[in-house]
């Protein structure tokens, strides 16, 4: 199992904030920084900083890493139009020396478009761009000649198809969420890897499986499992408790609905998770600030998963 350490930086982070949580998590040996792209917070608390955009914080972070795996977990179709997404993606990645996965879904928090003037158009809509967004993706960076596209939201001419990732024949692709038609189909064509976000450890099995029908109908073999879950660790229970109070939850919901308890306890679930497939999860870290977290994960859970 591989760990990778998910922020949510709309929650209050600079990019200096981010730099050193993905130092040091890059340090201790976990195997990615993901964050979120979002433009504005959710829930009550403090706005500022403010939102920084997630494909400019990764390339400057593809410069000031060396090993770790960067990426968004997920960007939203809605953000940004699929050929200007495809050179900034490639781009970074040639920035990073080939380090870069492009989570991509459909957008959903209607309020920070409404707030930054971005459309937002009915679900049906956001998933028929979604699929020709990663079509056309994909397709610019796999294409060895002049790329077009016509599709009924978007129309790419004569493309030449620049620039390229330095991975070859493309920066992965990852694909999330819990829908039980059209996240499975996605996926089964065009994602390297499917992610089950924040779910139960028995809904997320249940996705999994619908997941590996889609490739099997698709006639596809596999495709990577992962899963993303809040982490609280703490070496007691006032730790724990600590680390909770500290990010607004409470312990046993916690321990129920993420990762919260003991390095054991937490090793255990982990074992789960495994157990039904997944191949990396993604520990999403709220309190940015407390980088002995990230210390005592690596130190006590790290070396057993």
């Amino acid at each position: 199992m591989k760990l990778r350490i998910f922020t949510e930086p709309q929650q209050g982070a600079s990019y200096d904030d981010l730099l050193r949580v993905a130092q040091t998590a890059e340090r201790l040996g976990f195997d990615g920084f993901f964050r979120s792209d979002h433009y504005l917070r959710m829930g009550e608390g403090d706005p500022l900083p403010g939102p920084t955009d997630a494909w400019i914080t990764l390339a400057g972070l593809a410069r000031e890493t060396s090993r770790i795996r960067l990426g968004t977990l997920v960007s939203a179709a809605t953000f940004r139009l699929p050929g200007p997404l495809a050179i900034s993606v490639a781009q970074v990645d040639q920035m990073s020396g080939g380090r870069v996965e492009l989570g991509l879904g459909t957008g959903w928090f209607e309020a920070e478009h409404t707030a930054y003037g971005i459309p937002f158009p009915a679900l049906g809509e956001r998933f028929e761009r979604l699929e020709e967004q990663l079509e056309i993706v994909t397709g610019l960076w796999e294409a060895t000649e002049p790329f077009s596209f016509e599709g009924r939201h978007y129309r790419l001419a004569d493309s030449p198809a620049l620039p390229k990732p330095a991975q070859r024949p493309r920066v992965p692709v990852i694909i999330g969420g819990g829908g039980a038609k059209r996240t499975p189909r996605l996926a089964a064509r065009f994602a390297d890897e499917y992610n089950v976000p924040f779910h139960r450890p028995e809904d997320t099995a249940a996705a999994f499986d619908r997941v590996r029908q889609a490739c099997e109908a698709a006639g596809r073999e596999s495709i990577l499992l992962s899963a993303a879950q809040v982490v609280c660790a703490g070496r007691d229970e006032a730790e724990i408790a600590r680390r909770a109070a500290n990010i607004g939850r409470e312990v046993d919901e916690l321990r129920v609905n993420g990762l919260a308890g003991t390095p054991q306890e937490i090793v255990d679930k982990i074992g789960r998770f495994a157990k039904m497939g997944a191949e990396r999860l993604y520990l999403q870290v709220l309190d940015l600030s407390d980088l002995e977290h990230l210390e005592l994960i690596a130190a006590e859970v790290l070396p057993y998963v």
